[in-house]
């Protein structure tokens, strides 16, 4: 079974519907390792008691951000995993280690690139007057929310949508679009072709 490394900084609902979806035989993975950069990070709480190993890395407790990412990859590594899975990972990644894991970081963003990447994507799709949002599944390069998409998600917005309410619905297509996307991972269906990833029959 392919194995997962798992970066969080949050409360881990993506890793959640990960593990739903590895329970139920949905996805023919094993989460190999969970990595937060915070130590409160509840997604920490909830590989624990789906008895996954997990570790805290944190960023100030490292000399430089080569440090920080060199433990990250030691982990990784030592674990045996073959895909680097941000499910809500708040920190960006350098070029030497996304070039490491090249092909091999998987992220999903609350937006429909390329439209507003970076933070807060549902508050600059809601400031911008869109009438569709939805979030993205992506490989990771070195630009920020650039790298080739796999999976898209649309939701519609609402006249009376706040931030907190675009941010819930589209919230409930990321946790169907990153186990899609995985288990497209998982079966060897995602080729990557200059921009675009072909999904193969």
């Amino acid at each position: 079974m392919r194995k997962i490394g798992v970066l969080v900084s949050g409360r881990g609902s993506n890793l959640q519907a990960i593990m739903d979806r590895i329970a139920d035989g949905f996805l023919p993975l094993e989460i190999a390792v969970v990595i937060s950069d915070k130590e409160d990070a509840f997604a920490l709480e909830r590989a624990g008691m789906a008895g996954i190993k997990n570790v805290v890395i944190p960023r100030k407790g490292c000399a430089s951000k080569e440090e920080f990412e060199a433990k990250i990859t030691a982990e990784l590594q030592a674990a045996g995993c073959e895909l680097v899975v941000l499910a809500g990972f708040m920190r960006i990644l350098s070029a030497d280690f996304v070039n490491t894991w090249e092909h091999k970081i998987i992220n999903i963003h609350p937006a429909i690139l390329p439209s507003f990447p970076g933070l807060h994507g549902q508050k600059q799709a809601l400031d911008y007057g869109v009438k569709v949002a939805g979030c993205t599944v992506h490989f990771v390069d070195a630009g920020t929310d650039s790298g080739p998409i796999i999976l898209q998600k649309v939701v519609p917005v609402m006249d009376d949508d706040t931030e907190d309410s675009l941010s819930e619905r589209i919230l409930v297509q990321e946790h169907i679009a990153m186990p899609e996307a995985l288990k497209l991972w998982a079966e060897n269906k995602l080729e990557i072709v200059g921009r675009k990833v072909r999904i193969k029959a």
